[in-house]
Formats: C-alpha cells, structure tokens, sequence
C-alpha cells in the first residue's frame, strides 16, 4: 500500500508533543516510518514569578502544528486526512495543571522549570522515604496546600499538560505510567498510584487543612498498548479548524516528554539510558534493583510499561549556550558575514573540541533559572576566569559545552559512582548532538561510558509517540514494548557509538572539581544581583 492510500484509509499513527520550545507533531506508517510532520515555535512566559503557557497559547499552538502538518501532507501527497489509525499526545513533563469540576483552570500552569516548592519536596521526600522533585504536581499541591493558596477550595482534578489536552481531545482523565509516576509515585507492582503513600499525604493533608483525597483528584493509569478513549467530535473540532476531521481516533494514553524519549531511543530495557539535551537536560537509566535510599538529585519515574527509572532531571542545559551563539551572530553580521545557523554552530561546536581538555581552568554557569540537582531556587547565567586561565575561542566554547551538562554530572555520579549502577548503553538526543562528534563526545567524557546517537535521534518525542501510539494498534496480542521496538521499529536503524577519550574524562573530572566549589560564586550571584 503506498502512502498516499495508507492516509486515506487510516493506516497511520499521529503523535503529538507539546516541548517547550516547539509543538511539533510526526505521522507514520505501519511500519513506524515518519512520512510527514508538522511543527509550531512557543516560549514560556515568567509571569508573576511563575514560568507558563497561557491557555491561549496552548491551544492555539497545538492547532498551529496540526494545520501545519496537514500542509506538509498536502504538499507530499495531495490528500488532507480525515482520521488516523491512532493518535497519541505528549508534552513536557509534571508540573501543575489544576481544574475545577468543569474543568476551568484555576491558577496559572506552572510548568517543569518552576523551583518555588522547595518546602513541599523536602517534606514529602522525608514522608515518603523517596524523592519527590519540586517540578512534580505533587510538589505544587502540597506547596500549595502549606500556604493555604485560595484557588484549592474548588480544585477538583489535577493533572499534566499531556493529561490535559488528552481530555480535550477524549474527555476522558487518563495518564501513561511514565507521566503519572511524575504525578505521584506509582507501585510498580500494581501499575498504579502507591497506596501507602497516598494514605500518607491524605493525612497530612488533612493536618494542613486539605480534606479532599488525592485519589479524587489524579487521573486513571493505563500503561502502553492499552486504549486511553478514543477521539470526540469536540476533541477533533478543538484539533483541526478545517473541520476535516472526524471523530473515533482511537487514542493511547498520554506521555511525558521523558517516556517519549525512551521510546524514540529505544532505552526502556534494564540497565539501558538515554540523554535528552536541548533546552533542559535530563538521563534516564532503567534499573535492575531498587536505589538503597532516597536522594534529592534523583527522581524515580517509569518507563511507559511500568519499569522503575532513575532520571536526573536538570532544568538549564543549552539556553546560555545558545545566547552566546547569538552573540556571535551579531558580530558575524556586524562583519559583513551572513552566516547560517547550521555553519555558525558547527564551526563553534567544532572549535570547541581544540580546546585544552579541562577548558585551560575556565568556568560558566548556565542557569537561567534554579537548578535543584545543585540545591538553587534562582539562577545567575555567569561566565568565569582567573588571570592565568588560558582564554581563548576554543576554551570559552569547551567550557559553555561543559557547564551545560555540568549539573547533569553531579546528578549522574551518585548513580554511577555511589550506586554503582549498571550502565551497558546510553543514547543521546536533542540538539545538544547536531553538531556530529561533539557533543556525543562531551557526554562520553561525563558518562565515562560510550555514547551512541540513532540516525533517527532527530524524529525526536514526536516520534517517540507516534510509535506508542502505533504500538497500541498494531502490536500482536501479547507482544511487548520492548520487543515491538527491537523487531518492528529499530530493526535497521543505523547507530554511531563513540567510546570515551581517557584525556577527556580527565578534564571533565578536573572542570567538574572547579564547577563545584565556584558554586559559592553562583550562590553569591544569585544573593545579590
């Protein structure tokens, strides 16, 4: 069946993935082949001490990508579809969507990026004896609830940006296990929220002068491959404007940006990781046996099937690093020379790996915002020298490239060098790795372990959701995630793997010793500017 006839008749797979600096949405084949895509540019807004997205820009951004993939079909294949063979919706991970029971959203949506929960983490970490980050909704509601915040008396779901447009679309309050694990903490064993935890918060809750149960308000948990509802004809009028659309889509439940990565990475096996670097970093390792304790730089989520993950989650990675190329930008044209993206950040990237292999002793911080993995509720972007450190291009760059997964590192050693957890591979995506070589050869240095990049590692969450999606219809009755993606999906794929250089793990080491105590310098910063 060719293509054409495959949209047609709804042989396809529709994901979408609300990042945060791009909507983008990807459409397969059976055989998860990408076939078209579309996308929509958005940023998030620091209003009030708050980063969001206002509703507006929401759905307005979502209906922009779809518009814009329906243009991308049109132009390949001269047909507009009228439906899908499934769809499926991700978005940035956790963070703090509250309704009330008409599903009126009732205080700004605080997204991953927000650290103002330190209290709520704190404690709920010590109540459960297991690590709840700042970003995760949890965290948001019991802050919250400790100061007494006037939007709770009507709050009567909550929910995940994901969850949230799962709704709009098939008005029903669903979450894939990897995005609820983000939520609340799931039992593994019962592929659901953990029930003496949830006994626990309820009481102290309750202390605080929260009756409602948590259970009341967190959505159902289905795991991959099982059918989340299926598309409304308000949900199809919400997505498409055209009107085209028609309604019954059957729809997988929804995922976090994090469980999407798993997938278009194929790391959801047991002792298997990924890195997502781009605007915020974050590794995830699947683990064979449970952490010995609870530690605040760690956070256990997931995989869309259920399995426990330690993730390090870091909320600044590339953004400084980005503002400098813009600089760079600015005299290039001030020169006379008009220099495209793609030459600027290769010829930058590509310099970078000339320099001295502990950056010649210079130090930046790249936090745009806090950085909880280092213990900040507020960043200070800030770049560092001494007058004997050996300054130049290629040592500037090598130092921006470093500090970016800088807090990554520290997050990384605990597992790696106090957990001792294995590791057989880890894969690298985002646009941290464009530039061939080097930033797959960064993360090696910090890993000290090799690094290997898809050919596909560009298809990105998108991707990655369209594949959960398509897994729901067209997997065989018993056949696992697992399997799907190593015989239907990365059968072919070529991989580059690139094993670390001794020289380089060493300067990272040595770059790593200056990161830590100049955080004296950031916390002074972040005190006083």
């Amino acid at each position: 069946m060719d293509i054409k006839t495959s949209i047609i008749n709804g042989k396809t797979s529709l994901g979408i993935e609300l990042g945060s600096t791009r909507i983008k949405a990807v459409l397969v084949n059976s055989r998860n082949q990408p076939i078209a895509q579309g996308s929509h540019s958005w940023e998030n807004e620091l209003r009030d001490g708050i980063w969001t997205y206002s509703l507006d820009s929401i759905h307005n951004g979502i209906r922009s990508c779809y518009s814009d993939l329906l243009k991308d079909i049109k132009e390949k294949y001269d047909v507009v579809p009228d439906t899908y063979g499934s769809i499926g919706v991700s978005a940035m991970m956790h963070g703090y969507m509250a309704f009330d029971n008409s599903w009126t959203l009732l205080a700004p949506f605080r997204t991953w990026r927000n650290t103002i929960t330190a209290k709520a983490s704190e404690e709920l970490t010590a109540l459960f004896d297991f690590p709840v980050p700042q970003r995760w909704s949890i965290a948001h509601l019991y802050q919250s609830i400790l100061e007494k915040q006037e939007h709770l008396k009507d709050i009567a779901h909550l929910t995940t940006l994901a969850g949230y447009i799962h709704y709009r679309l098939t008005g029903e309050n669903i979450l894939g296990i990897g995005e609820a694990s983000g939520m609340f903490p799931v039992d593994s064993d019962t592929f659901t929220y953990n029930k003496k935890m949830t006994e626990k918060f309820d009481s102290i809750a309750k202390e605080n002068g929260f009756g409602k149960p948590i259970l009341s308000l967190l959505p159902k948990v289905l795991c991959a491959g099982e059918n989340a509802g299926a598309l409304t004809s308000e949900g199809a009028k919400f997505l498409d404007e055209s009107g085209t659309l028609k309604s019954g889509v059957p729809m997988c439940p929804p995922e976090g940006d994090a469980g999407t990565g798993m997938t278009a990475t194929n790391s959801i096996s047991a002792t298997t990781g990924n890195v997502s670097a781009g605007t915020s970093v974050f590794a995830m390792v699947v683990l064979e046996k449970p952490l010995s304790k609870a530690y605040s730089e760690i956070d256990v989520v997931t995989t869309p099937t259920g399995e426990a993950v330690a993730m390090v989650h870091c909320n600044n990675c590339t953004s400084e690093l980005n503002a400098w190329v813009n600089i760079f930008r600015e005299f290039s044209l001030l020169t006379g020379n008009n220099i495209s993206d793609a030459e600027l950040y290769n010829a930058l990237f590509n310099v970078a790996m000339k320099g001295d292999k502990d950056c010649g002793r210079l130090l930046a911080y790249n936090y745009l915002s806090g950085e909880h993995v280092t213990g900040f509720e507020e960043g200070r972007p800030m770049f560092v020298r001494t007058p004997d450190s050996n300054f130049n291009l290629a040592n500037f760059m090598r130092t921006e490239l470093y500090t970016s997964l800088g807090a990554l590192k520290t997050g990384l050693d605990i597992l790696l060098k106090e957990e001792n957890v294995r590791l057989t591979s880890i894969t690298g995506h985002g646009g941290f790795f464009k530039t061939e070589n080097v930033g797959q050869s960064i993360l090696a240095a910090a890993v000290n372990a090799p690094v290997s990049i898809m050919t596909t590692a560009g298809e990105g969450g998108a991707w990655g959701m369209a594949i959960l999606a398509s897994y729901m219809i067209n997997k065989s009755s018993d056949e696992k995630l697992c399997d799907y993606l190593n015989n239907k999906v990365f059968a072919d794929t070529k991989i580059k793997t690139l094993s670390p250089d001794k020289a380089d793990v060493e300067g990272f080491e040595a770059f790593m010793k200056r990161y830590s105590k100049g955080l004296e310098i950031e916390r002074a910063a972040v005190n006083n500017v």
